[in-house]
């Protein structure tokens, strides 16, 4: 049962209106399921526009803001709640205890960092939940690609690749993450893995 979903992205737009088309749709979608959305809180790009793709169809928002970007004025004023925290890993911390599931949209290098957390911390075992990335438009082919080279290389386990569920559709990402199954092997290889 997914209550309420993590989503990282960009503060920025980037440069295809199809992101946030595709951003506003997610927060859209997720309303009409009934699942809250949980983001970092922001009112610019790609942020502002999931998190006002919910609230036009009057879904449940939470946003989660250090408090030194609530000074740059780009807090979100009409969320459901609006958390300030004190650093950028007390922000993931938070949003990880109040979510189900993470989905990362496109974005920079603070994206990256969240999503990659995230992704390190069901490795260890220390949460079992979904973790899908939304492909728009091929974004995160590369970053497939390398997970697949990683694999390859003896640096990470197949298994722990599956972790990362991937489509460019909204609801079969969503459909992947309500059928997911955590690995329940652990972290680390062995040359005898290779």
């Amino acid at each position: 049962m997914m209550n309420r979903i993590t989503v990282f992205c960009g503060s920025s737009l980037g440069k295809d209106m199809k992101y946030e088309l595709y951003a506003k749709a997610l927060g859209q979608k997720l309303a009409k399921e009934n699942i809250g959305l949980v983001y970092g809180g922001a009112n610019v790009g790609l942020m502002g526009a999931v998190a006002n793709g919910a609230l036009i169809e009057k879904g449940i928002v939470i946003g989660v803001l250090p408090e030194f970007l609530k000074s740059k004025e780009i807090a979100h004023q009409g969320l459901t709640e609006l958390i300030l925290v004190k650093s950028m890993h007390e922000r993931k911390t938070k949003m990880n205890d109040l979510s189900d599931g993470v989905i990362a949209l496109p974005g920079g290098f603070g994206t990256l960092e969240e999503l990659f957390e995230m992704l390190t911390w069901g490795q260890l075992g220390l949460h079992m939940k979904p973790i899908g990335i939304l492909n728009i438009d091929g974004f995160y082919d590369d970053l497939i690609n390398l997970l697949q080279k990683m694999v390859k290389k003896g640096f990470l386990k197949q298994v722990n690749q599956n972790m990362v569920l991937v489509d460019n559709n909204i609801d079969q990402l969503l459909y992947k993450m309500r059928n997911y199954e955590a690995p329940k092997v652990g972290k680390w290889i062995n040359k005898e893995m290779i």
